[in-house]
C-alpha cells in the first residue's frame, strides 16, 4: 500500500523518470550537506562586519542651476556659456560698447576663454559659407591695412566679421604686407586658413570712413547684412572716386607749405615762395608716380624744389627767413601718420609690423634728406648765406600763429582725401593742439620735446572721443591735426648743418627730430589709450586686458 503524499498529489501520478531528473539533485529521502565555510561565495567589494555603510551623499545639482530661494530665468534671456574647471568667471561683453573695445578684448583673451557668438543671424541656419567669410575678411582687412590703420585695429575688425556669421574659433593675423585668418570648426576637424597680400597703399579716408560704416553694420545684430549684400558695398567703395581732383591736391600741398612757413615766422612774400616751391616738388612727384619709380625717390624729387626756392630767396633776399620756405616745403612729406602707426603697433605687441613700418619711415626721412641736402650742398658751394642760428629765433604771433597752423591742418586734411564733414574737426583739433604748444614751448620756454608729448596727447584724447561717439576710425580727426607739431625745421637745420660740415651738430639736430616724431606718435597713443581707459562706453562690463602677449622672459 502506496502512502498518500502530503503535498496532496493523486494517488495515480506516476514518478519521474531519470531522464527528467538532474544528475546533481539528491535522491529523495537524502538532505543535501551544507557548503562548507570557506567556499561561502564574497564579493571583494562587500563591507566587513562590524562596520556601517556612510549615508548617501546628495544629489550633485548643475553649475548653471539657480541658488535656493531663485526662480530660473528664462530659457530664451540666458546667454550660451561655458565654465571652466574650478569656477573661472565667465567674460560677459556688453552689447552697449563700442564694436572695437569689444575685439580688442576678446583677441586678447585665450581661446578657451571667448564667449561664444550667438547662433548666425541669417535665413539659412547653417550659416553661409566658410570660405565665402574668411575672403570678405580678408578683403575688408586688406582695405584697411592699405589705409594706414594700425595692426590692432584691423585684427579687432577682421575678428569682428567672422563672429559676425558664427564663426567663433578664428584666429586673424596680419603682418605689414600680409594678412591671414585661420578657422577651426572644432578641436577634431582639420582648420581652414585663408591669407592676403596687401601689394598697393593708398591714404584716402573717405573710403576708410566708409568701410567703418559696413563694419558697423556688419557687427550690428538689429541689421541683416549678408555676404552677398557686404560684397556689393565693398564693391562699391572700392569704384568710389576720390572726393578731390589732382589740382586740388596739388593747391593743397601749395597752401599747406604756404602756411607752415607762416607758422614759423614768415610772410607773405615767404608764403608765395614757399607755395610755389611745394606745388614744383608735388608735380614731379606725381611725374615719377606715373613712370613707376619707387616711392623713394618720389619723395626725394619733392624734397628738391622748396629747398631750391629757399637758396634762391637767400641769394636775392636773405633778411626773408628762407629757412622758413624750406621748413614749410617738407611739412608735407614727413611721414607723420606711418610713424604714428609705428609706434602704435611697438606698444601693442605687434613688433614685426613696428619694425616693418619703422624701416619704411626711416627711408622716406633718408629720402628727403637726401634731396634737401643735395641742394643745399650746391648752395654751399655757391657761398650762398644760409644761416640756422638766425633762424632759431622764437616768433610770438599768436593770432596769425592760430590761423595758420588751423589752415595747415584743413589743406592737410584735404591731401589725406578726407571727407568735408571731418575736415572741421581735424581743423579744430590741430588749432587746439599748436595753442596748448605754443603756451608749453614759446610763452613758459619749456621743452620742445614735452609740449610736443601733450599737445599730440590731446590730439589723440580728442580724436579717440569723436570716433567712439561716431563708432569710426580715429585716423581723420588725428593724422591731419598732428600737421602743425610735425618735425620740419628740426629736420631742415640737421641737413643744413651736415651740408655746411657741422656733422654733430647736424646728427644732433636730427636726433632731436627723431625725438620729436617719437614724442608725437607715443603721444597721439596715448591719449587714445587714456580715451578707452578712462571713459568707457556706458553699460561696458568688461575691462579691457592688456596689450602685452608675454612678460619679456
Amino acid at each position: 500500500m502506496v502512502a498518500e503524499p502530503e503535498d496532496g498529489a493523486p494517488e495515480d501520478r506516476k514518478p519521474q523518470s531519470d531522464e527528467a531528473r538532474s544528475a546533481f539533485v539528491p535522491p529523495a529521502g537524502v538532505e543535501q550537506p551544507a557548503p562548507p565555510e570557506e567556499e561561502h561565495p564574497t564579493s571583494e567589494f562587500a563591507l566587513p562586519e562590524g562596520f556601517t555603510a556612510e549615508p548617501p551623499a546628495e544629489p550633485g545639482g548643475s553649475a548653471f542651476a539657480p541658488p535656493a530661494g531663485r526662480s530660473a530665468a528664462p530659457a530664451k534671456s540666458s546667454p550660451p556659456a561655458f565654465t571652466p574647471a574650478f569656477g573661472v568667471p565667465m567674460v560677459r561683453m556688453s552689447q552697449d560698447a563700442p564694436w572695437q573695445d569689444r575685439m580688442r578684448t576678446m583677441l586678447r583673451l585665450p581661446v578657451h576663454d571667448r564667449p561664444v557668438p550667438e547662433a548666425p543671424r541669417k535665413e539659412d541656419e547653417s550659416g553661409p559659407s566658410v570660405p565665402r567669410v574668411l575672403d570678405l575678411t580678408l578683403r575688408i582687412g586688406e582695405l584697411l591695412l592699405a589705409g594706414g590703420e594700425g595692426a590692432e585695429d584691423v585684427e579687432a575688425a577682421m575678428f569682428a566679421i567672422c563672429r559676425s556669421y558664427g564663426l567663433d574659433r578664428v584666429e586673424p593675423t596680419v603682418t605689414f604686407t600680409l594678412l591671414s585668418v585661420t578657422y577651426q570648426p572644432s578641436l577634431v576637424d582639420d582648420p581652414i586658413t585663408a591669407n592676403r597680400t596687401v601689394r598697393r597703399r593708398g591714404t584716402d579716408y573717405t573710403r576708410l570712413a566708409a568701410v567703418y560704416t559696413l563694419l558697423a553694420d556688419i557687427n550690428d545684430p538689429e541689421q541683416e547684412v549678408s555676404p552677398e549684400e557686404a560684397y556689393r558695398r565693398l564693391a562699391e567703395i572700392r569704384r568710389n572716386r576720390h572726393p578731390y581732383p589732382g589740382w586740388v591736391l596739388t593747391t593743397a600741398a601749395g597752401i599747406l607749405a604756404g602756411a607752415a612757413s607762416v607758422l614759423l615766422g614768415g610772410g607773405a612774400t615767404v608764403f608765395l615762395v614757399a607755395a610755389l616751391g611745394a606745388v614744383l616738388g608735388d608735380r614731379l612727384a606725381w611725374l615719377c608716380a606715373g613712370r613707376g619709380l619707387p616711392e623713394f625717390y618720389q619723395f626725394l624729387v619733392a624734397a628738391m624744389p622748396p629747398a631750391a626756392m629757399g637758396v634762391l630767396l637767400t641769394l636775392f633776399h636773405s633778411d626773408l627767413r628762407p629757412s622758413a620756405v624750406i621748413t614749410g616745403g617738407l611739412f608735407a612729406l614727413i611721414p607723420g601718420r606711418a610713424l604714428v602707426a609705428a609706434v602704435q603697433d611697438g606698444l601693442t605687441g605687434f613688433y614685426i609690423t613696428a619694425s616693418a613700418r619703422l624701416l619704411e619711415v626711416a627711408y622716406f626721412f633718408v629720402a628727403i634728406v637726401v634731396g634737401v641736402l643735395s641742394v643745399l650742398y650746391v648752395a654751399v658751394q655757391f657761398d650762398a648765406q644760409l644761416n640756422p642760428e638766425g633762424a632759431l629765433r622764437p616768433v610770438e604771433r599768436p593770432v596769425t600763429q592760430i590761423l595758420a597752423s588751423m589752415v595747415l591742418c584743413a589743406t592737410f586734411a584735404i591731401l589725406l582725401q578726407q571727407s568735408r564733414a571731418t575736415v572741421v574737426f581735424a581743423t579744430l583739433n590741430g588749432g587746439v593742439a599748436w595753442v596748448v604748444y605754443a603756451s608749453i614751448a614759446v610763452t613758459a620756454q619749456g621743452s620742445t620735446v614735452m609740449a610736443t608729448a601733450v599737445a599730440a596727447g590731446l590730439v589723440g584724447l580728442f580724436g579717440q572721443l569723436i570716433a567712439r561717439h561716431l563708432h569710426t576710425s580715429s585716423l581723420p580727426y588725428v593724422t591731419a591735426a598732428i600737421g602743425p607739431l610735425l618735425p620740419g625745421s628740426a629736420t631742415y637745420f640737421g641737413v643744413l648743418a651736415i651740408a655746411q660740415n657741422n656733422t654733430d651738430q647736424g646728427f644732433a639736430s636730427l636726433a632731436k627730430a627723431a625725438a620729436l616724431a617719437l614724442a608725437i606718435a607715443i603721444g597721439v597713443n596715448l591719449g587714445s589709450e587714456l580715451a578707452r581707459f578712462f571713459i568707457q562706453a556706458p553699460g561696458a562690463g568688461a575691462a579691457r586686458r592688456s596689450a602685452k602677449r608675454t612678460r619679456g622672459f
